[in-house]
């Protein structure tokens, strides 16, 4: 099959949400050998992407929606495991606690992001969505993470990760994790503006930013 054209088949099980379809297009790009960052990126994301445009637009419903996620998953439940396979010669020590911000439950960014750091050697600790402040706090210190990665989707809580970062302030914590911000209104201005240490636009972009400040001395922004 044509590269292009199974992409495409990939992007459109996703807006389907036609699990059986994005489990076998997965297994198909095993088993062909291709560069599965590329396949997720270039082939589900993009179907991930649009049915939540169609969403916020109207033109798709929450059962749709839910059933895109749902069949990214199923093609993630695939991929995922060969990615660790391929990575695990070279896991890395590198821990993240990750969740979507308190008072926003949106969280199907932040699964993809989660899951492409776990499939690229790092270990996550995903707190889920609507996380309060303290929760990602008291766990980094727990779990002596590297980083603290905040997902916010909405204008009106993408705030709290300003507050997350006065809150590590607070406790003369500032430099004891790295503090990574994304979401659909959040920018890389935003993350300068805050004192993040980053931003990632999307998966493939976060799990760069992470590996490189995993690389890097110091708290320098990125």
């Amino acid at each position: 099959m044509d590269k292009q054209n199974m992409l495409n088949q990939m992007k459109q099980s996703i807006l389907k949400g036609d699990k059986a379809a994005s489990e076998k297009l997965a297994e198909e790009a095993v088993r062909m050998d291709w560069d599965l960052n590329e396949v997720i990126e270039k082939g589900f994301v993009p179907g991930i992407r649009e049915a939540g445009r169609l969403w916020e637009k109207g033109e798709y419903f929450l059962p749709e929606l839910i059933a895109g996620a749902e069949s990214m998953k199923a093609a993630m439940s695939v991929l995922q495991p060969e990615l660790e396979k391929i990575n695990s010669s070279s896991r890395s020590s590198g821990k993240v606690v990750i969740g979507t911000i308190q008072g926003d439950i949106h969280d199907i960014g932040k699964n993809l992001v989660a899951s492409m750091l776990s499939a690229n050697g790092f270990e996550v600790i995903d707190l889920g969505a609507d996380v309060e402040l303290d929760r990602f706090v008291n766990t980094a210190e727990k779990e002596k993470a590297d980083f603290i990665c905040v997902s916010a989707l909405l204008t009106t809580t993408m705030v709290r990760q300003k507050e997350l970062v006065e809150s590590l302030k607070e406790r003369a914590l500032t430099g004891s994790f790295k503090i990574l911000v994304g979401g659909a209104p959040v920018t890389k201005k935003w993350a300068e503006d805050i004192g993040a240490d980053g931003y990632a636009e999307n998966a493939m972009n976060a799990v760069s930013l992470v590996s490189n400040l995993m690389n890097k001395q110091g708290g320098e922004h990125v």
